[in-house]
């Protein structure tokens, strides 16, 4: 038995030692079949996307919030799909990717965030940029394998049920 002084909370109610960072990247296709993305500050195109807020949201949830944030654009929980789980090490920390997909019939993106980002442009999928953001990157190749897509190696799990949880 364990006979160092007693831990004030019980085992299931102790929080993990933070090792991860949870996000999603969302592929937002239009009728035509072009793909939102984001010309960030920083010099890179990426998809609409953030981190999962740990107070209980769904990945999908989440996808739906950083889009209106960041787009201004409006969809319902239940059109998201999500598809894969991607999983790579960045600095010692685990970072896991959300892949989802949501298609509007058309839509006009606004620039809400303007110290984040310069513009939103559709693009084709035969014509991404190359100077792609890394999680973007790897959530495109996902869903595209059959695409040119350079992105550093992440392991995949896919994503089969449609169910979201509670």
């Amino acid at each position: 038995m364990h006979s160092g002084p007693a831990d004030p909370l019980p085992r299931n109610a102790r929080p993990p030692v933070a090792q991860a960072a949870l996000g999603v990247g969302v592929i937002v296709r239009d009728a035509r079949g072009h793909v939102l993305l984001g010309r960030h500050r920083g010099g890179t195109w990426e998809l609409p996307g953030g981190k999962v807020d740990p107070t209980h949201e769904s990945v999908a949830a989440a996808a739906v919030r950083e889009l209106r944030e960041e787009t201004g654009l409006q969809v319902d929980v239940d059109d998201v799909t999500v598809f894969a789980m991607l999983h790579d090490v960045v600095a010692g920390i685990n970072r896991v990717s959300m892949a989802a997909l949501v298609t509007v019939e058309s839509a006009e993106p606004r620039v809400t965030e303007p110290h984040l980002i310069s513009t939103w442009r559709w693009t084709a999928p035969d014509a991404l940029p190359k100077d792609l953001f890394d999680p973007s990157a790897q959530v495109l190749a996902a869903w595209r394998p059959d695409l040119p897509i350079t992105h550093p190696p992440a392991h995949r799990l896919d994503i089969t049920t449609g169910t979201t949880g509670a």
